[in-house]
């Protein structure tokens, strides 16, 4: 009995060092095929990730192509995404801007004709025997003819109580009254330039500050306040400034240059004016 039960335990032993040496070669032929077998399908991921960097540039171009044919941003923009009052202040600077250079090109035009009948004054005015035949022979709309026809009118128009004002002084009151209403006739529209030199930067600041406000208005209930966000409204917010000083500068450079050429016209008519009275004057009215 002692002999049987070490033989039969020896046996056991030598079964189960059999099927652990079978288990061991077989863990060790399935470890190299596990990696193999992973690695397979990763080997078709690599055209994938060489075919993104490909199409982020395509995309990339496609977007700048379209930035570049759709702006966001402008006048354009500024006028559809603003409300009325935004837009009213675009339409009075327009106005002004319209105003401004419609009167500087139309001065421009009256003293240039005044200029010409100032030579015609010398041609045509002086040679003659009268007064009243001089200023018929000068133009209908000419300022130095109205000048004439007033001096001559006032040795004949001096009756009633006018009789009372001595002829010494009243040709000449006659005839300075005309050279006022010819002066103030070339004054016209320079008011208008001179305002819109002085207020339309700030009509402009004004439009700028309303398109902040709401700007930041609306970026602040969105909540976003990226760069991106922001400089867009605000510049275009900006451009009401720009479109102000773009209006004033003109002006204000139009309204010194008017004044300055309205001195030079006036001085002649003025000289004209005094040769006038000189000449009634020196002649007790006969030359009228």
């Amino acid at each position: 009995m002692r002999t049987a039960f070490p033989a039969s335990l020896s046996r056991a032993f030598a079964a189960a060092l059999l099927c652990f040496s079978f288990l061991g070669a077989s863990v060790a032929h399935a470890q190299p095929a596990a990696p193999a077998a992973s690695a397979a399908p990763a080997a078709p991921a690599e055209p994938a990730a060489a075919a993104a960097p490909a199409a982020q540039p395509a995309s990339a171009a496609a977007k700048k192509n379209g930035d570049s044919v759709d702006n966001p941003y402008g006048i354009e923009a500024l006028w559809k995404g603003s409300d009325l009052i935004a837009r009213s202040v675009l339409v009075l600077l327009a106005i002004m801007s319209a105003g401004s250079w419609y009167i500087m090109v139309t001065k421009l035009l009256e003293q240039t004709k005044m200029g010409r009948h100032a030579r015609t004054v010398d041609q045509k005015f002086w040679g003659s025997s009268t007064v009243r035949d001089g200023a018929s022979g000068l133009e209908k709309n000419s300022a130095y003819r109205f000048i004439a026809e007033a001096g001559a009118q006032a040795t004949t128009d001096h009756g009633g109580l006018k009789s009372h004002i001595p002829m010494n002084e009243w040709i000449p009151m006659s005839i300075t009254s005309a050279v006022d209403r010819v002066h103030a006739n070339t004054q016209g529209g320079l008011a208008f330039l001179a305002t819109v030199g002085s207020t339309s930067p700030f009509v402009g600041l004004f439009g700028t500050v309303w398109g902040i406000y709401h700007a930041l208005t609306a970026i602040g209930i969105s909540g976003q306040a990226s760069i991106d966000k922001v400089a867009g409204p605000v510049g275009e917010a900006l451009i009401m400034t720009a479109i102000g000083l773009a209006v004033a500068i003109p002006a204000v450079l139009g309204y010194n240059w008017l004044a300055r050429r309205n001195k030079a016209v006036m001085d002649e008519v003025r000289e004209f004016s005094d040769e006038l009275n000189a000449v009634i004057l020196g002649s007790a009215g006969k030359a009228a």
